[in-house]
């Protein structure tokens, strides 16, 4: 176990009641407000107008930036910043999952930075302080609730980029997991596949004697890997609902990650297809991490990923060799996300080899040369993974 310093500054008001708990945030923080949130679904669900009816009875001033898509653009962030200078907000409040939060998280870090605030996301700028940000969760997936992190793409050149801060922390978020009822069985997938990558991006370390973290995070896979079916066959399940979305929400606070190093090499791979093909995030780590398994087992890397195979995914501790138990695991992960109605091959999404090298180039440049610390990923590799991801 490596040295580290943790602290999560994020309140976390969690249950059927939690959004009662919304005025007293709304007091601590300012009464000129930001919401942002995307379609219809906030609305849909009665959620929009009850905290409209919460920041009435608080007497706030409310402006809106709404139709954030998955991906999240840099041209809504950009109005947003105009609208939050122009009237002077106090708090921004996000309403929707991942894409809906990042995208309010590049706002408030935006407003307090004098140029593009694209430049925070290039590293050619850097902010000192934010506007207060809180949330209020419909979609477990991100984990964006309680992270430092935020991914928004660059519409012109489909561009996809990451910026992780303690800036990027919530104030408060609301999780009611009533509030998930309504989700589409694909947008609930989806979700379950991106909190378990959360989860397995930091589990696959060549950090030795993690034992507490490495059980912390199998566990939480087990529960999800449990739960999905319970959903996906009854959607207002509470209980399972709730165990989702509060690992979920554990998946991405930096808690799983203490005294290791993650890998994210399937992460970086994945952001350079949905920028340029638009799918969600989840379906293509669906697609992205079996493959960057079996290429990263074919260099050697059995234990760890037969341990995986075995605390996670049930293989047999004698049912063969290390490098067949990981095989074995791979396997069953594959039928896992199909059995939640996912794909896990590029062929079956439409897409083809053509941007490979495009992909490939442009996500081990902006990590330097090369991705991921469990195996290092260069160029060379990348492409083998999208090829083995056909």
């Amino acid at each position: 176990m490596i040295d580290f310093t943790f602290q999560n500054p994020t309140k976390v008001i969690f249950g059927k009641d939690a959004l009662n708990h919304l005025a007293e945030e709304i007091k601590r923080y300012g009464t000129k407000v930001l919401l942002v949130y995307g379609g219809g679904s906030v609305k849909r669900i009665g959620l929009y107008d009850q905290v409209i009816s919460i920041l009435n009875n608080q007497k706030a001033s409310v402006w809106e930036i709404s139709g954030v898509k998955p991906n999240p653009r840099l041209g809504l962030v950009r109005e947003g910043i105009r609208l939050c200078r122009e009237n002077s907000v106090e708090l921004v409040l996000a309403m929707g999952g991942g894409s809906a939060i990042d995208t309010a998280k590049a706002i408030v870090n935006g407003v307090k930075y004098d140029g593009d605030v694209w430049d925070l996301f290039t590293g050619k700028g850097s902010n000192v302080e934010v506007l207060p940000l809180g949330t209020i969760v419909t979609l477990p997936a991100a984990g964006s609730e309680m992270s430092n992190s935020c991914v928004i793409t660059r519409e012109e050149d489909q561009c996809k980029r990451g910026r992780n801060t303690p800036l990027n922390f919530p104030k408060f978020s609301i999780l009611n997991p009533e509030f998930t009822y309504s989700l589409p069985p694909y947008q609930t997938a989806c979700g379950v596949v991106d909190i378990m990558a959360h989860i397995m991006e930091r589990y696959f370390t060549t950090v030795e004697h993690v034992e507490l973290t490495d059980r912390m995070a199998e566990g939480a896979l087990k529960t999800v890997i449990d739960n999905a079916p319970l959903v996906m066959n009854s959607p207002e399940d509470y209980d399972a609902r709730a165990e989702i979305m509060w690992a979920g929400c554990l998946a991405h606070n930096t808690l799983f990650e203490t005294g290791r190093v993650g890998d994210w090499a399937s992460h970086k791979l994945e952001h350079e297809l949905s920028a340029l093909y638009d799918i969600a995030h989840g379906a293509g780590l669906a697609i992205i991490f079996p493959a960057w398994m079996k290429y990263v087992l074919s260099k050697g890397n059995a234990k760890k990923l037969s341990q995986f195979a075995v605390r996670v995914l049930d293989v047999k501790a004698d049912a063969g060799t290390e490098e067949e138990i990981a095989q074995e695991g791979i396997v069953r992960l594959d039928a896992f996300y199909r059995s939640v109605g996912l794909t896990t091959t590029l062929h079956e999404n439409g897409i083809d080899e053509r941007d490979f090298e495009r992909m490939a180039e442009r996500a081990v440049k902006m990590a330097g040369g090369v991705l991921g610390s469990f195996y290092p990923i260069r160029k060379v590799d990348a492409l083998s993974i999208y090829r083995l991801a056909l």
